[in-house]
C-alpha cells in the first residue's frame, strides 16, 4: 500500500536530524513520548525489540537508530500507517533490521501467522491508548491511537508477555496518573518493576510514567527521580535535550 496516496504527509525530523519520519499532517503526531520510550528501553546489539502499536515507527526507529545491530519488529493495526512505518525504516536505511507488520495487538494469536512467533523477543516497547472513550477525538486515527476501552492496557501487556522471552524486559509509557492500573496488569506475568516520572518542570506532579518491567521477575518495585522536561525558566532542559535531540538513553540507575 502506498500510504502517500491514503494520507496527506510531511516529512520531520527528530533525535536531532538524526530519524527522519514521514507522518500524517492530521490527527495523532509524533512526540515526545515515543522518543522517551525508546530512551528508555535497555536494548544491546543482537537482540530483537518488539514495538506494540507502532504508528509510524518512530519509537522502534529510534530504539534502531541508537542501537547498532538490534532488529526491531513494528506492529501497528492501521495498514496506511504501517506503510508509512515500513517507508520510514527504509528511507532512514533500516530496512535491514526493522520490519513493519500490520496487527491487532488485542489479537496475538494471529501473531504467529505473520512471522512473528511467541517467545521471541528480548524487548517489547509500547505506548499503549490511555485516553477514556468518552474523550475520544473526533479524528478517527488520532483516536485509535490515544483512545481505547477500559480492558486495553491489560490486553496489550498480555500480547507482550506472549511474545517475549523468559526474562525478556517490557518497557511502556503510560498517565502518570494510571500507574495503579499498571501495576495491576503487570502483576500476572511480570515483575521487577522500575517507575520513571516525567515531569513538564521542577517541583510539578509528573504527566507521564515510564514503567519497566521483567517477565516472570520477582524483585520489589523501585522508583528513580525522573526527568523534567523543562526548567524553572521554562525553557527545555539540559537532560532532555541530551535524550531528545542528541539520543541519549534515560537513566534506570539501579535497575
Amino acid at each position: 500500500m502506498d500510504a502517500d496516496t491514503i494520507l496527506e504527509t510531511s516529512d520531520d525530523a527528530v533525535l536531532g536530524g538524526r530519524l527522519l519520519l514521514r507522518q500524517p499532517r492530521h490527527g495523532h503526531r509524533v512526540g515526545h513520548d515515543a522518543i522517551l520510550l525508546a530512551a528508555a528501553t535497555a536494548a544491546a546489539a543482537g537482540d530483537h525489540a518488539v514495538d506494540l502499536g507502532a504508528g509510524v515507527g518512530a519509537a522502534g526507529l529510534a530504539l534502531a537508530v541508537r542501537v547498532g545491530g538490534l532488529t526491531v519488529t513494528l506492529v501497528e493495526i492501521d495498514p496506511a500507517l504501517a506503510a508509512l512505518a515500513a517507508g520510514n525504516a527504509r528511507r532512514n536505511g533500516l530496512a535491514g533490521r526493522v520490519r513493519a507488520l500490520t496487527l491487532d495487538v488485542t489479537r496475538p494469536e494471529t501473531f504467529a501467522a505473520a512471522g512473528l512467533a511467541p517467545q521471541s523477543a528480548d524487548h517489547v516497547l509500547t505506548n499503549p491508548p490511555f485516553n477514556d472513550l468518552s474523550h475520544a477525538s473526533p479524528d478517527a486515527r488520532r483516536r485509535l491511537a490515544h483512545a481505547a476501552a477500559p480492558d486495553t492496557l491489560p490486553r496489550w501487556v498480555s500480547a507482550a508477555a506472549n511474545v517475549l522471552k523468559p526474562g525478556g524486559v517490557l518497557t511502556l509509557i503510560w498517565r502518570a496518573d494510571g500507574l495503579g492500573a499498571v501495576q495491576e496488569a503487570l502483576a500476572p506475568a511480570f515483575g521487577g518493576a522500575a517507575v520513571l516520572p516525567i515531569r513538564p518542570r521542577p517541583g510539578a506532579a509528573p504527566i507521564r510514567v515510564i514503567v519497566r518491567a521483567r517477565k516472570g521477575g520477582t524483585a520489589p518495585l523501585k522508583r528513580h527521580p525522573g526527568l523534567e522536561l523543562n526548567d524553572s525558566h521554562g525553557q527545555p532542559s539540559a537532560a532532555a535535550e541530551a535524550v531528545l535531540r542528541a539520543g541519549r538513553t534515560l537513566d534506570f540507575t539501579g535497575d
